[in-house]
């Protein structure tokens, strides 16, 4: 009986230290699988703190201060080369596009002569759209020309004072988009992937079961993509800031068209209007003036008030002393008079009574 006992204790023993090996496994594979997830999350967010962190900066830096970073993110110092203003517009992101309308008796000359140029300058056509012209309608038909040129940034006023000066220009315009903080953002995730990928090739090297494996390599492809992405955008970006796009248009023309003089009403009419936006300029800014200084306005009043209600205080006090004063003169006047009148009367009965006595 008591060996039956033993023996069922014995049993019952491996039965709960195996139940209680099959959880702590459990428990330890689920453990596992958490801790794969958390670090990815961990290092993504860690990497994106790190790469965030250096393009603020650059940012900031290259707006504000003299130092400032490159086209590939690195930090440069701008102060012992180029001046604050300078430096910080060097740094923007700027893309230009011209649009030019240009006539030409020389047509063939004329395309001949740009596309040199273009080479000279470094640049390149990008498409070319040409009509040579039709006789089956009409007895002559002139020639003109569409193209898209890409000249980088530095010479574009060269390419277009040359232009200017090999044809009759009739109408251009310029546009300046500014995607600096576009590209610093680009730049910060583009950074943070990077992190991020090769620490989920650590973790890959690391991993022991093939579902964190499987884990791991779909994040890292979500990645990859996200990379190659952004790369390709930031390529795109620095080729439109790099070369700025110019859209010539060529039209072939027998005579250029006059520049139009204005009249003498056309010139007295701008020059009113002018004259008009000025005062009305004038207006609005003495207005933002006197709506931003209100509280300096009512200090200076205030202060202004005081000194008035002194003065009349002072001018009132002084009054009331001259007109005491002036009324103290005259009643010590009247007395003399009054006085004088009484010596006067007293000398002339003395003077009598003289006569009399003498008589």
């Amino acid at each position: 009986m008591k060996k039956r006992n033993f023996e069922t204790k014995i049993i019952t023993g491996l039965l709960t230290a195996g139940m209680i090996l099959s959880l702590t496994a459990c428990g330890s594979s689920s453990n596992g699988s958490y801790g794969i997830s958390d670090l990815m999350d961990a290092d993504y967010a860690v990497a994106s703190k790190e790469a965030a962190a250096p393009e603020a900066s650059a940012y900031e830096d290259g707006f504000g201060m003299t130092e400032g970073y490159d086209s590939a993110g690195n930090a440069q110092d701008t102060s012992t080369t180029v001046p604050e203003e300078t430096a910080a517009t060097a740094d923007r992101k700027l893309i230009k596009t011209v649009n030019m309308d240009v006539e030409t008796r020389e047509y063939d000359k004329l395309l001949s002569a740009v596309e040199n140029k273009v080479t000279e300058l470094g640049g390149y056509i990008e498409s070319l759209d040409a009509y040579n012209g039709s006789t089956y309608y009409s007895y002559r038909s002139t020639r003109n020309a569409n193209l898209t040129i890409r000249i980088p940034k530095d010479r574009l006023e060269e390419f277009q004072n040359t232009v200017s000066e090999l044809g009759n220009v009739t109408s251009r315009s310029e546009n300046v988009q500014d995607v600096t903080l576009t590209y610093v953002d680009l730049q910060s995730h583009r950074d943070a992937l990077q992190t991020e990928q090769e620490r989920l090739l650590q973790l890959l090297e690391q991993a022991e079961s093939i579902e964190d494996i499987i884990t791991i390599e779909q994040r890292l492809s979500d990645v990859r993509y996200q990379l190659e992405s952004m790369e390709s955008q930031l390529r795109s970006y620095d080729n439109q800031v790099d070369y700025s796009t110019v859209y010539l248009y060529i039209d072939e023309v027998e005579v250029y068209t006059p520049v139009e003089e204005e009249t003498t009403w056309e010139r007295i009419s701008a020059g009113f209007m002018d004259s008009l936006k000025s005062i009305g300029e004038g207006i609005k800014e003495a207005a933002i003036w006197f709506v931003i200084h209100i509280p300096y306005l009512v200090i200076w009043a205030i202060v202004i008030v005081i000194i008035v209600l002194i003065l009349k205080k002072i001018r009132k006090r002084t009054k009331r002393i001259r007109a005491e004063e002036k009324k103290k003169f005259a009643e010590e006047e009247a007395r003399m008079q009054k006085t004088l009148q009484n010596t006067a009367e007293n000398t002339a009965e003395n003077t009598v009574a003289t006569q009399n006595s003498n008589e």
